[in-house]
């Protein structure tokens, strides 16, 4: 029987389905009744047995069908991707600490413009110019959502933590690109959430925040947190990034955020103003521009259009 091909129409379904997942991550950690660097520790380490049965399962997939077509995958990509998280997450936190949640958030979503500038450097894969278009429109737009519901002024030192954020995430990217040149959605997602756990855990530890929920209410958001938001949203990314480009695929982001502002309005009752309108409608108007032209097979590697990347990796 052949194998089920992935197309990137497929694919970018996928990622706004993982933008979903990721975006209502905020409902989830205000109801865990944890610290802010626990609930990321938790939210990793939360997924960690689904994400074992996806790679079983995969894993049993791959030995029925020929290796033929992969590339061997460095372990570091898969430590560094899990390093990179890390450091997405922790500086997250140290932003939303310092600054405010609009700067925090705002600076956050400049991932896509690290992955834009350093794709080629690093993994060797072009940026088209559709996909430079589409990120020009989504930045300005991800300004109007964000920045909007701010109500006091940031610091220098919170906005260089959301800074610092936007980077370590664009590296993250970078990494899994990288490795599912070689490697499942699901062993990607595993290994590296694996190395993201390790690291977090001492962070927590050494934060002396609260590790365990008081009541089963906060346990249920913690699991939902890992399930959906981790396993559900990075899980997704990581399939999508093995059919599109890491500089595509990072408009996750701002995706994300027009998911976050959603799930405020239905849960906490945040009510988005007309400018944050405007500016999720611009978000759309630039995943449109920058989509792909095309469905490509998920065996292919080569060069199609702006939104699938390049061959050799």
């Amino acid at each position: 029987m052949a194998r089920p091909v992935m197309t990137a129409g497929m694919a970018l379904g996928l990622l706004i389905l993982g933008a979903a997942a990721m975006g209502i991550s905020p409902v989830f950690v205000r109801q865990a009744e944890v610290g802010p660097f626990a609930s990321a520790f938790w939210r990793v380490f939360a997924a960690l047995p689904l994400l074992a049965l996806w790679a079983m399962v995969e894993r049993r997939g791959q030995r029925r069908r020929s290796a033929a077509g992969r590339m061997p995958v460095d372990p570091r990509v898969l430590g560094l991707a899990g390093l990179f998280f890390a450091g997405d997450l922790a500086f997250w936190h140290l932003a939303i600490v310092h600054t405010t949640i609009a700067n925090a958030t705002f600076f956050a979503c400049l991932a896509p413009l690290w992955v834009a500038l350093l794709s080629r450097m690093t993994i060797g894969e072009a940026v088209g110019r559709r996909t430079w278009v589409g990120l020009l429109i989504c930045v300005p737009g991800a300004g109007l959502l964000i920045l909007q519901s701010s109500t006091g002024a940031g610091s220098l030192l919170g906005d260089s933590f959301g800074l610092a954020t936007s980077l370590f995430f664009g590296l993250y990217f970078l990494a899994v690109r990288k490795a599912r040149g070689g490697l499942g959605a699901g062993t990607t997602t595993l290994v590296s959430s694996l190395v993201t756990a390790a690291i977090l855990l001492p962070i927590a530890l050494y934060s002396g925040e609260e590790l365990l929920p008081a009541t089963s209410t906060g346990a249920m958001n913690i699991a939902a947190l890992g399930l959906v938001s981790h396993a559900g949203g990075q899980g997704l990314l990581s399939i999508a990034l093995g059919v599109l480009s890491a500089s595509f695929s990072s408009l996750v982001i701002f995706v994300e955020a027009v998911a976050a502002a959603l799930f405020a309005w239905v849960f906490a009752g945040e009510t988005p103003q007309p400018a944050q309108i405007a500016g999720g409608c611009i978000i759309l108007i630039g995943i449109f521009v920058a989509r792909p032209r095309r469905t490509i097979p998920a065996s292919s590697r080569r060069v199609r259009d702006d939104a699938t990347g390049v061959s050799g990796r």
